[in-house]
């Protein structure tokens, strides 16, 4: 009977415990009034500041559109430049409430490092490039080539894995930067260089002195499901972060735009109504006010909007939509329903 009552009381203290803890991220943006989100220092078309020094791209919108949803205003976020040795750290010690940066999901990040994943943003795969000088077409003919890699990142591991599996001999360059890693392609210290395949694709175009000089390889070596991540142990904030973007899929389902959204509020749908706040509840349930996902429409637009103006034929990328299209165009874009 003691034992039992023991367990009961540690059972209650530890619930007692994650209670207190329950909300602390939502409340501290709340109270801050403005979303500290930590970005990649200069990606085009997911996060880089343009001639202005304002951050533009598909991550840096989701942070505006988490910023929609919690205030009505998608400019009260305060961006926060990460590398590849710090984007962890940051958001392990609180000095962001995300990570919204291009990084990969997988199961050590979860677990080990403390993170959960509040759903993909952008499916891609590793990829390779190379000087079409080069006359390489294959990454199966990189045997006995340099590759420049960013250090503690999937892609190194990726890399030796590739090499591994193909029984051929790659040698990494690892520098610690994306800039320092163009600059060492661009100067010859490395015959080609490996990253996300979009990445690869930006930096073509954003970086490199003759964009039309150089080629990226086909094959994909590996899945990179991107997204945004929060720290473990804070669901109402998990819950917001996973449910904007949720919103964002679904707003281009449905067919919501910026454009449309505010005649749209007549709308007898019935799922449009509960999207909208015209039916009350939704937005209660996430602790927001019951327009959070029309104000995140209004002013950042539905994920089809914003990935054509910052990756595809509205931007100077132009990347096809591929994976990251609709379910019901071919990709896997597929939102959880609001109801």
């Amino acid at each position: 009977m003691r034992r039992a009552l023991k367990l009961l009381f540690l059972l209650t203290l530890a619930m007692s415990s994650t209670a207190a803890q329950a909300g602390t991220t939502f409340d501290a943006v709340k109270a801050r009034g403005q979303v500290v989100c930590g970005v990649n220092s200069g990606v085009a078309g997911f996060s880089a500041p343009d001639a202005r020094g304002i951050y533009q791209g598909l991550d840096a919108d989701f942070c505006r559109a988490i910023a929609a949803a919690m205030f009505g205003d998608a400019t009260k976020v305060r961006f926060v430049p990460t590398t590849y040795q710090t984007r962890f750290v940051a958001l392990q010690a609180g000095e962001i409430d995300v990570l919204a940066r291009n990084v990969t999901q997988t199961l050590l990040r979860d677990t080990s490092l403390g993170f959960n994943m509040a759903g993909v943003n952008f499916y891609d795969g590793q990829g390779f490039m190379v000087p079409k000088r080069s006359n390489i077409t294959s990454a199966r003919q990189l045997n006995g080539a340099t590759v420049c890699v960013l250090p503690g990142s999937t892609t190194e591991l990726n890399l030796a894995d590739y090499a591994r599996r193909e029984g051929i001999r790659i040698s990494p360059v690892v520098l610690s930067s994306m800039d320092e890693m163009t600059a060492a392609y661009q100067a010859g210290r490395c015959d080609a260089m490996t990253s996300d395949a979009s990445q690869l694709a930006a930096l073509r175009v954003s970086a490199l002195r003759e964009p039309d000089a150089h080629l990226l390889l086909p094959e994909r070596v590996s899945k990179e499901p991107l997204g945004p991540m929060v720290r473990h142990g804070d669901d109402q904030w998990l819950d917001v972060v996973a449910w904007t973007l949720r919103l964002m899929i679904e707003a281009e389902e449905v067919g919501l735009t910026r454009a449309n959204v505010d005649q749209m509020r007549t709308s007898q749908d019935p799922n449009i109504q509960r999207i909208l706040g015209v039916t009350p509840g939704f937005g209660k349930a996430l602790g927001l006010e019951e327009n959070w996902a029309y104000q995140i429409i209004r002013q950042v637009g539905n994920y089809g909007e914003v990935f054509d103006r910052t990756l595809g034929a509205g931007s100077a990328i132009g990347l096809a939509r591929g994976l990251n299209d609709l379910w019901t165009r071919g990709g896997l874009m597929y939102a959880l329903p609001l109801r």
